[in-house]
């Protein structure tokens, strides 16, 4: 989500000397190596934004050129990758600006909450489209006989409609109900409310809540992946040998063995059935998209919740590394999900080579 990170702890800490970065005092030397590397930092972060937005919007132009594509579930990668363009577009190149700033918001109290309100709104529906795209794949998974294609469109569209009217009501609280500051014309400071009780609200409803969503339903799907596994081998039907059978009428066990002309006909079942192989790689998908959610998100939101109820200031430097990691999940996000999907990987190739 956003700056909050940021940026203006340190100027609570310290006036103006150690911690901005180097760009104050001290040698030459050492100024000269700390501003090489502020601008290899700052490159790749640019490297970043430009990668974000091009990868997810050769996703949108994907889903938007292929007929096959306008329906689920590409409905929710179509608004999970609308999230994390918007992510890209409107919210990653600010920060950067206010990270060539020294952390010092610039630009307003107007632009202020504009970007404010729309890093929380875009990160928020990217992590919901997360838990959404999760959620699809269970029930697709677990109730495949009932989750028919109207009902995916059907409960897909209300989980999208759900994801960005949560998110918008999360971005734009502090705004209609006066619940915290953004923004300090004094410290130019520019970060998301930091009044605990809006902090609680946010932080739960923006991530708390979808992670134990999502850990919840990658569970229910490995247990679902297990008992499947288990009851296809102990259903499994193993050749049967003339001397076994022999046995085994001895014991009378009634046995169906078809012969034809003395060759025993066996069954091979060890092998995953076309659905089964299709299941594995849907949970793979899933849980490789959860974990990069986790990783990238974590250390930020715990850092969010503790350091205005614990009084406790993050230095900025980390805050800008946790802020930077959670952007880095709209980076992945498409790549993970079209990494599983063949056909993604077919419509990239005809966007750019017809035949």
């Amino acid at each position: 989500m956003e700056s909050p990170l940021n940026l203006s702890c340190s100027a609570d800490t310290a006036p103006d000397t150690g911690n901005r970065s180097g760009s104050s005092a001290g040698p030459e030397g050492g100024q000269a190596h700390l501003s090489v590397f502020s601008v290899l930092v700052l490159t790749l972060l640019a490297m970043l934004v430009v990668a974000t937005f091009l990868w997810n919007g050769l996703v949108l132009a994907t889903i938007l050129r292929v007929r096959s594509f306008h329906r689920v579930p590409h409905n929710l990668a179509a608004s999970m990758a609308i999230s994390d363009v918007m992510v890209a577009a409107l919210v990653m190149p600010l920060s950067l600006v206010h990270e060539l700033s020294g952390r010092r918001w610039r630009l307003g109290r107007s632009l202020c909450q504009v970007w404010i309100s729309f890093d929380v709104l875009c990160c928020t529906a990217s992590i919901w489209n997360v838990t959404a795209i999760a959620l699809d794949r269970y029930w697709s998974i677990t109730r495949h006989l009932e989750y028919t294609l109207r009902t995916r469109r059907r409960i897909s569209n209300i989980m999208i409609a759900l994801t960005w009217a949560l998110s918008a009501f999360i971005s734009l609280a502090p705004l209609l109900f006066g619940w915290g500051e953004t923004y300090s014309e004094d410290s130019e400071e520019c970060q998301v409310s930091h009044e605990p009780s809006y902090t609680i609200f946010s932080t739960f409803g923006a991530f708390y809540l979808p992670l134990c969503v999502v850990l919840f339903v990658y569970w229910k799907i490995y247990k679902a992946a297990k008992f499947r596994i288990g009851s296809r081998k102990s259903n499994s039907i193993t050749p049967i040998t003339p001397e076994a059978l022999e046995v085994k009428e001895a014991a009378q066990q009634p046995q169906m063995v078809f012969t034809v002309r003395h060759a025993t006909v066996t069954f091979q079942t060890d092998g995953d059935t076309w659905r089964e192989q299709k299941e594995k790689k849907a949970a793979l998908m899933v849980g490789i998209l959860i974990g990069v959610f986790v990783l990238c998100w974590i250390p930020f939101f715990i850092t969010e919740l503790i350091s205005p109820l614990c009084s406790y200031n993050i230095p900025p430097v980390w805050k800008s590394i946790f802020l930077w990691l959670g952007y880095s999940n709209s980076f992945f996000n498409p790549l993970i999900y079209t990494a599983f999907n063949k056909n993604y990987n077919n419509a990239f190739r005809n966007l750019f080579f017809r035949q």
